[in-house]
C-alpha cells in the first residue's frame, strides 16, 4: 500500500475553505428537510442543486428524470463522490421548526445531510480550482432514488456516469457516531438485501377435516422455519446468510383452513458470490418444502443490491484525509450493517468505498435511521465537506503524479 505523500495539496486545510460556506449550506439543509421528495420525484431538489452549480460557476449535467452530476476542475477524472438525494414515505416526528411539510414524507435516512455535504464539496473543489489547487477533474455525482430496489445507481451506470472513473467515494449517516468521527472498514460494510414473496394458494375447508383440504397454514410454517434452516446449512455460514420473515398472513376463522396464504421477507449476505448461490438455492427450496402439501407456489424473489465492498486503496484515501482534517484520532471502525445500500452497483463497477459519518451530538440521544425521530447534529454537515473534499484533492494530486511519473518513462 503506497502511502499518500505529504504534498501542498495533502496539507491543504479544507476547513479554511469550508467555513464561510457552513450558514448557507445549514439552511440549504434545512430547506431539503423540509421539502422532501420520494425517490424519482426529486424534481425541485434537482432544480436547487442545479440553480446553486451553476450560480457558482459551474455546468451540471441532469439525468433523465431526477438527479444530475457535476466536473469540477479541468483534466482527467480522478474520482468521483456519490450522495443519494431521495427522502422515504415515513411521517416525520421531530417536531422541528422546519420539519417536512410534505405529509408522511422525510428524511429519515439523512440524505438531505448527503446531499448538503457533497454540494459544500463542490463548491470548496471549485474555489480550489479557481485557485489552481486542485489537479485534476473531480466528478460529484448526486444520484436519485437510493431507497428504491433494486436502486437509481443502476440508471446512473446505464447513462456513462462512472466512465472513466477510476475511483469512487460515498458517506451515510450514522447516528450512533459522534460528530466529529467518521467510521470506515475494509470489505463489506453493508449487505446484499432481497425481497421475497410467497403466496399459497389451495382447496380450503374445515379444520376438523384437514385432509380433505391442502392445509397451507402449515405449509406456510414449515417455509417459515425450514427455508432459513437449510439455506444456514447449505451456504458457509461466514458469508452471514439471514433469511428472516416479516409478514405472515393467512385465514379470518379459528375453525377453517384458508385457501389462501402469503408470506414476505427479507434476505441478506454479507458476501457477494455467497448472495447470488443462496439466491438460487431459496427458490429450490421454497418449491421443495411446499411440494408435499399439494399446495399451488407463487414465488416472486426480488433481488435487491449486492453488499458494499470497501477496497483498501479508497477506505485508506478516506481514512488519510480524515486524519489530516481532523485529527489522528478521528476515525473509527465503524461494524457491518445488514443493511442495503444501491452503492454497492457502483462499487462493483469502479474501486470504491463508503464512510460512515458521525451525526450524534456528544453526549446526546442516539437515535436510528429510518424512524420519523431522526435528528442529525447538523456540524455533521462541516465535517463531511472536510473529509470528502481533501480526499478528492488527495485523489487529484495522486492521480496527476502517477500520470506525470507514467509520461517521464
Amino acid at each position: 500500500m503506497q502511502k499518500i505523500s505529504e504534498t501542498p495539496t495533502a496539507n491543504l486545510n479544507i476547513g479554511v475553505w469550508a467555513s464561510p460556506l457552513l450558514d448557507e449550506l445549514r439552511h440549504f439543509r434545512r430547506d431539503l428537510h423540509q421539502h422532501p421528495e420520494l425517490s424519482h420525484k426529486e424534481f425541485l431538489t434537482t432544480e436547487k442543486l442545479a440553480a446553486r452549480l451553476t450560480a457558482a460557476g459551474l455546468e451540471p449535467q441532469r439525468l433523465d428524470g431526477t438527479g444530475l452530476f457535476v466536473d469540477v476542475g479541468e483534466g482527467p477524472l480522478a474520482i468521483g463522490l456519490r450522495a443519494d438525494i431521495d427522502a422515504l414515505p415515513i411521517l416525520e416526528e421531530t417536531g422541528l421548526e422546519y420539519a417536512s411539510v410534505n405529509t408522511g414524507i422525510s428524511h429519515a435516512c439523512g440524505h438531505d445531510i448527503h446531499t448538503t455535504v457533497m454540494l459544500g464539496v463542490a463548491l470548496v473543489l471549485r474555489k480550489l480550482d479557481v485557485e489552481g489547487e486542485l489537479p485534476a477533474r473531480v466528478r460529484v455525482i448526486f444520484q436519485p432514488a437510493e431507497e428504491t430496489m433494486p436502486g437509481g445507481a443502476l440508471a446512473v451506470i446505464e447513462q456513462g456516469v462512472l466512465n472513466g472513473l477510476p475511483r469512487i467515494l460515498a458517506l451515510h449517516c450514522d447516528p450512533r457516531i459522534d460528530v466529529g468521527l467518521v467510521g470506515t472498514r475494509i470489505g463489506a460494510i453493508t449487505s446484499a438485501s432481497d425481497t421475497i414473496r410467497i403466496q399459497l394458494n389451495g382447496r380450503g375447508g374445515h379444520t376438523s377435516r384437514p385432509h380433505l383440504t391442502e392445509d397451507l397454514v402449515f405449509a406456510l410454517a414449515e417455509i417459515a422455519v425450514s427455508v432459513p434452516a437449510v439455506i444456514n446449512r447449505r451456504i458457509d455460514v461466514r458469508s452471514a446468510v439471514s433469511l428472516v420473515w416479516g409478514q405472515i398472513q393467512a385465514g379470518a376463522a379459528p375453525n377453517a383452513i384458508p385457501a389462501v396464504g402469503y408470506m414476505a421477507g427479507t434476505m441478506r449476505c454479507l458476501d457477494g458470490e455467497a448472495w447470488q448461490a443462496a439466491g438460487e438455492l431459496v427458490d429450490e427450496v421454497v418449491n421443495q418444502v411446499a411440494a408435499p402439501f399439494g399446495v399451488d407456489v407463487k414465488l416472486e424473489h426480488i433481488r435487491g443490491v449486492p453488499p458494499v465492498i470497501n477496497t483498501e486503496r479508497e477506505t485508506t484515501l478516506i481514512e488519510a484525509a480524515a486524519r489530516s482534517e481532523l485529527g489522528e484520532d478521528a476515525v473509527t471502525l465503524t461494524p457491518q450493517s445488514m443493511g442495503g445500500e444501491d452503492f454497492a452497483w457502483m462499487t462493483q463497477e469502479v474501486s470504491g468505498a463508503m464512510m460512515r459519518l458521525g451525526t450524534r451530538t456528544p453526549g446526546g440521544e442516539t437515535f436510528d435511521l429510518h424512524r420519523g425521530d431522526y435528528i442529525p447534529d447538523e456540524h455533521a454537515i462541516g465535517v463531511g465537506v472536510r473529509v470528502m473534499a481533501k480526499a478528492a484533492t488527495l485523489a487529484a494530486r495522486r492521480h496527476r503524479d502517477v500520470a506525470a511519473g507514467a509520461t517521464q518513462k
